[in-house]
């Protein structure tokens, strides 16, 4: 494995487990969280995308007034796709 892909996984792990910090520290019920990390190739272009699963109740918690919060979530992984010179997406389900 190319010494460049193997940091990338240790990256996208890491930013997954932010996403995951963050959404157990907003909801109520923590235990439920659930977090993965997929990679999806279109047109030979990589897309990551993390899904994050919250009980339907604390939905509301995640997504924000206005949508706020999932946005800034949102934000703080533009940020690192630029770095890592890549794609990635964050499913609320």
């Amino acid at each position: 494995m190319p010494k460049g892909k193997k940091e990338e996984n240790t990256e996208m792990k890491s930013l997954t487990e932010m996403v995951e910090y963050i959404a157990r520290a907003l909801v109520s019920s923590p235990d439920d969280v659930s977090v993965n990390h997929e990679l999806l190739v279109e047109d030979e272009l990589e897309k990551h995308v993390i899904k994050l699963k919250v009980e339907e109740n604390d939905k509301g918690k995640i997504i924000g007034k206005e949508g706020r919060v999932a946005q800034s979530i949102r934000s703080l992984l533009r940020v690192a796709a630029v770095k890592l010179d890549t794609r990635i997406n964050l499913d609320i389900e």
